[in-house]
């Protein structure tokens, strides 16, 4: 039971850092990308292709993000330079991804030896947490990516983001491009799902380049479940309710698994947890 827990809360914490750049783009920019899907498995393509070449995971994690971010951008210019629909764009990004995260790799699957040197590496075999390497490491690293958006979105220029979702105006007013504004949201925002899967590379040490489908649907329901639950508490920054959806999701899913419901039923899970979800919402909007 304990390693069960530990195994949830571990891919909750891994996958959270995705739902932070989910919760930039359709919380904050209000930019349904669904090129989530492709930039998930580019981070996994890069860690993949790194840690096969003895790169060093910590620089893996930097051209993840950095990869991630370029692609963000691309997407961010074909709806604001082009003028495309904002569906429109991550489908094509996410189209164009396929191909490449295929090419970054060399093929659609790839496993790395047990002893490649990993994120997860820097609790040695004799250490007493070894045990709980997965654990440590996946919350260090969610700590780390939330207190840096944290303090960013407190900056000006996060201020100035949070507005480009909701009033263009105000970013009008303070002399800013609402166009420049959504790109540099969209580039930060897929850097941080790139992250996650590089992450997660590391954690499960295989690439498959079908691996990021349902990627939008994970981290839009760990945001509606953290702000549907969490979100009116004070205290409480949006970013750590994130977490804790992410966590809750994870966990329904392995409830359900453990039930007897086979993995072809988790996306009804999915779609019951919504209804669950949105209709508590609803209720607390009233209340």
């Amino acid at each position: 039971m304990v390693s069960l827990i530990s195994g949830i809360v571990t891919e909750g914490l891994i996958y959270c850092i995705m739902a932070f750049g989910v919760y930039i783009s359709l919380r904050i920019l209000d930019f349904p990308d669904l090129s989530t899907d492709g930039t998930f498995p580019l981070g996994m393509a890069v860690a993949t292709a790194c840690l096969l070449h003895g790169v060093n995971p910590f620089l893996c994690l930097l051209l993840a993000f950095a990869a991630g971010a370029l692609a963000g951008t691309v997407t961010g210019v074909l709806n604001v330079k082009l003028g495309f629909r904002d569906l429109l764009c991550g489908i094509i990004t996410m189209t164009a991804l396929y191909s490449i995260n295929y090419t970054i790799v060399g093929k659609p699957n790839e496993f790395l030896s047990m002893d490649t040197v990993t994120l997860f590496s820097l609790i040695g075999s004799d250490s007493p947490l070894f045990k709980y390497r997965y654990l440590i490491i996946s919350a260090l690293l969610a700590i780390f990516f939330k207190l840096i958006l944290d303090l960013y979105l407190s900056t000006k220029s996060g201020f100035i983001l949070r507005a480009a979702g909701d009033n263009e105006n105000l970013v009008v007013t303070l002399a800013k491009n609402p166009g420049k504004v959504k790109i540099t949201g969209l580039a930060i925002a897929n850097g941080l799902i790139s992250a996650s899967g590089c992450i997660y590379l590391q954690y499960i040490k295989s690439f498959n380049v079908s691996a990021g489908t349902g990627s939008l649907v994970i981290g839009l329901a760990a945001v509606i479940i953290g702000m549907t639950l969490f979100g009116r508490l004070r205290f409480m920054k949006p970013t750590m309710g994130v977490i804790f959806g992410m966590i809750i999701y994870k966990a329904f899913i392995s409830l359900a698994m453990l039930v007897g419901l086979e993995s072809k039923d988790t996306n009804l899970v999915v779609a019951l947890l919504f209804i669950v979800t949105l209709v508590l919402s609803r209720y607390k909007g009233k209340a």
